[in-house]
This record gives structure tokens, C-alpha cells and sequence, in this order.
């Protein structure tokens, strides 16, 4: 079952490029999280949107947010796409795709990895899932969106 508007979001603890490992729930209570799911690193497509979170970053900081990319590509591929774009934020290294397959973020055309974006407020509840393979640049501007629209409330 995918994860959804309203649900929970799964708890997880996953290897970052810095070597440190990541639990969604150390966020819980402190800031929002725009966790995006992308098939790989260093493609023309995941570089697009990589790029384009890191253009908002500090958009998202002023929203309170942190963003995370996750792909199963290794700790030392994500440095090293990390660095090569200036990347500022953390990237997850999903071996097997279980957290992936844990939000249901799974094969776009029965293919490649999907490409899913969901946005989680501060109590680790989903707000938003933006769900497109080609549409790179939309799942920044609707999570800004969305962020702006809770700190509205």
C-alpha cells in the first residue's frame, strides 16, 4: 500500500554520503521533511530536480524544512554527486530499495524507480505526494507550496 496524505510516515535508518546513519524520526517534533525518491544519481533527469531542490534550499530552511534525497545508488556515489553539484543537503543510500518499496514509491512504467516526493510536517504526518518522472522542477515547487500552505494554518 502506498503511503498517502494523512498517513504516518514510516520510521527508517538509512546510510547518508557523510557515512552517518539517518532516522526519519529524529526530525519528529523539530522540522518538516521533504523526503524525494529519484531513480539515480547523476542523470539528466535526478540532476535536474537534485539541482533544483538545491536552488530552494534555503527557501526550504526558512520553512523550516530539511530535504533528503533517497536512491539506492551507494554512500560514496552520493558523495560524489553531491560534491560535484554542490549539493547541500542529505542524500540516503536505499540498497534493495526497502524504504522505497516501504512508501510504495516503486517502479515508474513497471521499469525504473520511481520518482515521488513527499512532504512531512513537523509531528511526521504526510501532507502532500507529488508523484511525476518527468516533471523534475514540480516536486520543488509543490512542496514549497505545500510548506507555505501549513505555515499558513
Amino acid at each position: 500500500m502506498p503511503v498517502k496524505v494523512g498517513d504516518t510516515a514510516p520510521d527508517f535508518n538509512l546510510p547518508a554520503q557523510n557515512g552517518s546513519t539517518v532516522s526519519l524520526k529524529d526530525f519528529r517534533g523539530k522540522k518538516a521533511v521533504v523526503l524525494y525518491f529519484y531513480p539515480k544519481d547523476d542523470t539528466p533527469g535526478c540532476t535536474t530536480e537534485s539541482c533544483a531542490f538545491r536552488d530552494q534550499y534555503e527557501v526550504f530552511k526558512t520553512a523550516d524544512a530539511e530535504v533528503i534525497g533517497v536512491s539506492a545508488d551507494s554512500s560514496e556515489s552520493h558523495q560524489r554527486f553531491a560534491a560535484k553539484h554542490q549539493l547541500p543537503f542529505t542524500l540516503l543510500s536505499d540498497k534493495g530499495d526497502q524504504v522505497r518499496k516501504l512508501y510504495g514509491a516503486t517502479a515508474a512504467f513497471g521499469l525504473f524507480p520511481g520518482r515521488v516526493t513527499y512532504v512531512i510536517d513537523q509531528e511526521g504526518v504526510v501532507r502532500y505526494v507529488f508523484d511525476s518522472m518527468f516533471n523534475f522542477k514540480g516536486h520543488v515547487e509543490e512542496s514549497l507550496k505545500t510548506l507555505q500552505q501549513l505555515a499558513a494554518k
